[in-house]
């Protein structure tokens, strides 16, 4: 095998593990209506974070890079937007 076909293959697989972790909590949060146990710190951390890093994606023109933080960057606000709406609906009640 070429090194770097298993590289890519490497990348790929780093990408789907890390991309996919915000998963279980999004589900979580869906079902529970509740996501105060989640820091919003953290969620802002890592939405700047992974925005950078698809910044240097696009410099770097590498598609997996760009990929797994679009992914990431998008469960991230999707979790943050949840918080915010049951952290919302919570207070008016």
């Amino acid at each position: 095998m070429d090194i770097e076909i298993f590289y890519k293959i490497i990348g790929v697989m780093a990408a789907v593990l890390t991309s996919s972790g915000l998963i279980p909590q999004a589900i979580k949060g869906l079902k529970t209506k509740s996501l105060e146990d989640v820091s919003t710190g953290m969620l802002i951390i890592l939405v700047c974070g992974t925005f950078l890093w698809f910044v240097y994606g696009l410099h770097k023109g590498d598609f997996i890079i760009i990929g797994a933080n679009i992914v990431t960057c998008s469960f991230a606000l999707i979790i943050l937007l949840l918080k915010y709406v049951y952290n919302s609906k919570k207070n008016t009640i």
